[in-house]
């Protein structure tokens, strides 16, 4: 700006507004506002301005020329204004100054005061050091006054568990001094409190000498007590063995009560010894040694006087019950628990908690009742004496005594393992019965004379109900005197009478022998045996049940027909699965066997390679067939219900199977040999297929049906006895029936018979032959008729049966022979 001259500032001020390209052109606000200021300054201003404004200031404005005076007068404007409004501030730090110069000179009398201050608690404090250096000296005087005074105390208090040996030693040997009194147990209190002292305190001087004095004193002490007690129990042994009268010793050998008497009137002499060593035995093993050596010796007296007595007890009961085992035992085990029961509580006089040598001496006490009736048992060959044998043990003493009575614990080891080997030989026998009287039984006639004894026993209901009848007739006649065979005829009229659905099929005792048995062995072996081992028994017994109805089957069908023999199978087979029902065990066992066949294929496999038997290389035949022939170990599970359901299903089967062929049995044959040719026409050209001899197949099936179907049905109402069951059964029955006439008219239709042929033939409808059956059956159930293979009528009346439907043959699929639609 220095450099440059006027003129130039002027050109350089007039390009801010040139009329092309101006440096800083001005608004037209702008250019308004610098035209008022102009006529400000050049008096252009209005009178009314010019009197306000005050009289210095327009004085002092200097003339503007040039812009560089109105800068210069714009920036003097400026500063004037800028000091005209800082006045105030102004004076209000001049102000601040002055109480700033006020609080200096406070702070200058403040730091005067406070050295002041410090000098005089400087001063405080060198006196209070002095005199807490007294009171801290004083103190420590009286510290170690105490302390001293302590030390001679703790001294004294020590030495007071050394010079007591001699004292207590003095008072252990007086001949005054009795084991059964409070001043006895003072000193042995005193001895314990000693003894405990030298052993917490072992590092003292001579601790270890005078803690071998108060040990012998102790031992000293415990010997008096063992002492003490052996003399009282043998004392009261001496009275029970060797009695004064002898009018006493027959007493006790007749009354076992009598031996408990001298024991119980020592237990006061004891009872306080015994009391004070329990207190001492929970944390001194010397005492609880000594305690134990006293329930010994008091163990080992009871077992010399009540063991003899009790094993004579129990051998007199076995000998007085010799015949009845389960007597014998109720009484072995009644005198038994009462023997047990008077020790514990004879036991409980003396001491207060049990012991090992209680246990180990009833257990003793109760090996007789093991001893003396295992013999017995385990050469009894009877069922149901072992089976009553089981439930006496299982029910009647470990359920019903000892797990009510803790105390007789011992009696229950005892009896459950008598009741294990009681189990054991039932299982046996088990064994031995099932396969002896149900697999291997040899039927009687009478077991196989079916359907005669169900004819027999339905004649007798018969005639039962019809005396039953006349007498409700006649019951206003004169009354006569009754015999006791008439009687017991009314009681079975009577028992009739509340049970009408009863049949006589349903009988217990016309159930074949193997399967009444067989349930007889389960009932009595449900309650004796574990589920385990019952499983596994119940599983065997139902399979040889099955084995030997089917034999019996067999025999029954070779006998009379194989109606009978399917029908008698069937019915025993619902029997068999409606009466292990109840019973709430699975029929379930794993069978374990060997696979020898990897053996086997190995072995060839080393025939095969006989070069390679001793080859060095991976291919070494021997070591091949040591590795694969290893035989596998297999697991089965054997169901025995779904084996009787599988066998129900077979024989329902082949009882359907032989009903169809017994009524539409010309059509079965006449069937198989035309599906036999093919192309069906030449069926026409066989001799066997004339229209004539297929009419006379027709005919025989019809009069096959008329004549065998109602003494069908009345064999299947007399072995089932239910009619749910005969409807079920009998229904695939009819629709084979139906199923071959319609097969056959099928085959005449397709092997081009004509409708003369036909007519010939007068093969009826499927609605026809179902009219047909049905009007059969009718008859069947009108008139009475003999069972399927009879030969004469007999007047019988049928009876349902409450047996239960057989979900069996609904739930498999019985399906009609594989040659029928």
């Amino acid at each position: 700006m220095d450099n440059m001259t006027l003129k130039e500032i002027q050109n350089k001020l007039l390009l801010w507004e040139a009329s092309e390209n101006p440096l800083a052109p001005l608004t037209s606000s702008q250019r308004e506002a610098i035209l008022d200021l102009e006529a400000l300054i050049q008096g252009s201003s209005s009178v009314e301005e010019i009197k306000e404004t005050p009289i210095e200031e327009n004085e002092d404005i200097a003339p503007i020329e040039t812009v560089y005076d109105f800068l210069n007068w714009y920036e003097t404007l400026n500063e004037q204004n800028i000091k005209k409004n800082d006045a105030p501030y102004e004076a209000y730090y001049k102000q601040l100054e002055e109480r700033r110069n006020e609080c200096v000179a406070l702070t200058d009398q403040i730091s005067s005061t406070m050295l002041d201050l410090n000098k005089l608690s400087d001063e405080y404090n060198l006196v209070s050091n002095k005199t807490n250096a007294l009171h801290t000296m004083s103190e420590q005087l009286l510290a170690d006054q105490n302390k001293l005074s302590g030390i001679g105390d703790d001294i004294k208090q020590k030495m007071h568990y050394f010079t007591q040996v001699e004292h207590l030693s003095q008072r252990l040997n007086s001949t005054t001094m009795s084991v059964n009194s409070e001043q006895f147990f003072n000193v042995l209190a005193k001895i314990d409190e000693c003894l405990d002292y030298m052993r917490a305190n072992s590092t003292f001087k001579e601790a270890y000498t005078y803690t071998v004095k108060y040990r012998h004193l102790q031992s000293r002490a415990i010997s008096l007590i063992r002492g003490y007690v052996n003399h009282i129990l043998n004392h009261a042994t001496e009275q029970v063995l060797t009695p004064d009268d002898p009018m006493e010793n027959e007493a006790m050998d007749t009354a076992y009560a009598v031996y408990f008497g001298k024991f119980q009137a020592a237990a006061p002499k004891l009872r306080m010894v015994i009391s004070e060593i329990e207190k001492r035995a929970a944390s001194n093993e010397d005492y609880a040694s000594l305690l134990a050596d006293v329930q010994r010796e008091y163990a080992g007296r009871r077992r010399r006087v009540a063991g003899g007595a009790a094993a004579g007890a129990l051998a007199a009961a076995a000998r007085r019950q010799a015949g009845d085992h389960c007597a014998s035992l109720r009484a072995a085990c009644s005198l038994l628990a009462l023997a047990v029961r008077d020790e514990c509580a004879l036991y409980e006089h003396f001491f207060a908690q049990p012991s090992p040598a209680l246990d180990e001496y009833l257990q003793s006490l109760c090996n007789g009742l093991y001893e003396t009736l295992r013999p017995h048992i385990i050469h009894i060959n009877h069922l149901e004496t072992l089976a009553e044998l089981c439930v006496i043990l299982r029910v009647e003493v470990i359920e019903e005594q000892v797990n009510n009575d803790r105390s007789l614990s011992a009696l229950g080891a005892a009896a459950r393992a008598l009741l294990q080997d009681a189990q054991e030989r039932l299982v046996f026998r088990a064994h031995v019965h099932l396969r002896a009287d149900v697999l291997r039984y040899r039927a009687a006639p009478g077991d196989l004379a079916y359907p005669d004894k169900l004819l027999m026993m339905e004649q007798i209901a018969m005639s039962l109900q019809d005396q039953s009848l006349k007498r409700s007739d006649s019951r206003n006649s004169v009354v006569s005197d009754v015999s006791a065979t008439s009687q017991e005829v009314a009681n079975i009229n009577v028992e009739a009478q509340r049970r009408p659905q009863a049949s006589p099929a349903d009988l217990h005792g016309m159930w074949y022998p193997g399967v009444r048995r067989t349930l007889a062995a389960l009932s009595r072996l449900y309650r004796c045996l574990e589920k385990r081992v019952f499983q596994g028994l119940a599983q065997e017994a139902i399979s040889l049940c099955v084995q030997s109805v089917d034999m019996a089957a067999k025999q029954i069908s070779a006998n009379k027909t194989n109606i009978d023999g399917e029908l008698f199978q069937i019915k025993h087979l619902l029997i068999l699965r409606e009466q292990i029902a109840p019973f709430q065990v699975d029929f379930v066992v794993k069978e374990t066997t060997l696979d020898f066949s990897n053996v086997k294929n190995a072995a060839y496999g080393l025939i095969q390679k006989p070069r390679q038997i001793f080859s060095l290389n991976s291919n070494n035949a021997l070591l091949e067939f040591l590795l694969e022939g290893t035989p596998l170990v297999r697991e089965h599970l054997l169901d025995s219900r779904k084996e009787v359901d599988r066998q129900l299903k077979n024989c329902c089967e082949c009882f359907i199977k032989y009903s169809t062929e017994i009524l539409a049995g010309p059509l079965i044959e006449f069937i198989e040999k035309a599906q036999a040719i093919t192309p069906p026409e030449q069926l026409k050209s066989q001799l066997w297929a004339t229209p004539g001899k297929l009419a006379v197949a027709v005919k025989e099936a019809q009069k096959r049906i008329k004549t065998h179907l109602a003494p069908l049905q009345r064999s299947m109402q007399l072995y089932l006895a239910n009619k749910e069951t005969e409807f079920i059964l009998f229904r695939p029955i009819r629709n084979n029936v139906v199923g071959y006439f319609v097969q056959l008219e099928q085959i005449l239709a397709n092997s081009g018979f004509t409708y003369d042929d036909l007519l010939i033939v007068a093969c009826p409808t499927p609605e026809q032959v179902s009219v047909f059956i049905s009007s059969a059956s009718l008859i069947s159930h009108s008139e009475p008729v003999l069972p399927y293979g009879k030969k004469k009528q007999t007047n019988v009346i049928h009876r349902p049966s409450v047996t239960s439907v057989p979900e069996i043959l609904e739930e498999k699929n019985i399906s009609p022979p594989s040659e029928n639609p």
